[in-house]
């Protein structure tokens, strides 16, 4: 794949955590499921949950229910949710294929990365460690700052723990928030079309670049170093 490569290379990347680099969907649509059954309801089909995955409470309850914040009912399905999903969050969630490789790619490039998600940090901080995050360098969760993502406060927060500037971090993620965040940020923006990614098209996002997988990230990201990487001339 070839790509433009005006951007300055990073010396960070942070990521979103769910649908970017975790499939956590799995899970998160299990502990819906149970609301369900506790109702005597059958399963929603995991077709219609897992786009919703990177929304949350609001985007599985609104699938598994039809509800919506503010509406009867919705805040004890959140917080019964919550409490499923805290109780079993691994048993199926796995990172992304290609994840590893590019995480160890970007240490290997002298860059540092990290997560700034919008997951609550009661699940966010036992769940890093379980699928194989432990080793981030910061870990910004939606509770961390007064405001989440769109706001760019925790990418803001992010940047600040690694002591970079924010606009020398990329920001990497599958929802139309984590654009908008990472350009108020002032970062470099990467859409990936490999996650959840919503009801709006990732190509409508405005992202600066639209992958389709972390190696493409890997890719990327080696060549933007390279460009920026003088040449060395030899008489």
């Amino acid at each position: 794949m070839t790509f433009p490569l005006s951007p300055a290379a990073p010396r960070a990347v942070l990521f979103d955590l769910d649908g970017t680099l975790a499939d956590t969907a799995p899970d998160l649509a299990a502990a819906v499921n149970r609301l369900r059954a506790d109702r005597g309801l059958e399963p929603t089909p995991y077709a219609l949950l897992r786009p919703t995955a990177s929304a949350g409470a609001r985007g599985m309850i609104g699938a598994a229910f039809g509800l919506a914040p503010g509406d009867a009912g919705y805040e004890a399905l959140r917080v019964k949710w919550f409490d499923y999903y805290q109780a079993d969050m691994a048993s199926h969630s796995t990172l992304f294929g290609g994840v590893p490789e590019l995480l160890a790619g970007i240490s290997e490039a002298g860059m540092a990365w990290g997560v700034v998600t919008n997951k609550p940090a009661r699940f966010t901080d036992p769940l890093m460690p379980l699928i194989g995050l432990d080793h981030a360098g910061c870990i910004v969760s939606g509770d961390t700052t007064a405001h989440a993502k769109p706001h760019p406060a925790p990418l803001f927060e992010g940047a600040r723990r690694l002591g970079i500037a924010p606009e020398q971090c990329w920001y990497v993620g599958d929802d139309l928030r984590d654009i908008e965040a990472g350009r108020a940020a002032g970062m470099v923006t990467v859409a990936c079309a490999w996650g959840y990614c919503g009801a709006v098209e990732p190509a409508q996002w405005g992202a600066d670049y639209l992958l389709e997988t972390p190696q493409d990230l890997l890719d990327l990201l080696r060549a933007t170093v390279a460009a920026a990487t003088p040449a060395v001339l030899v008489a």
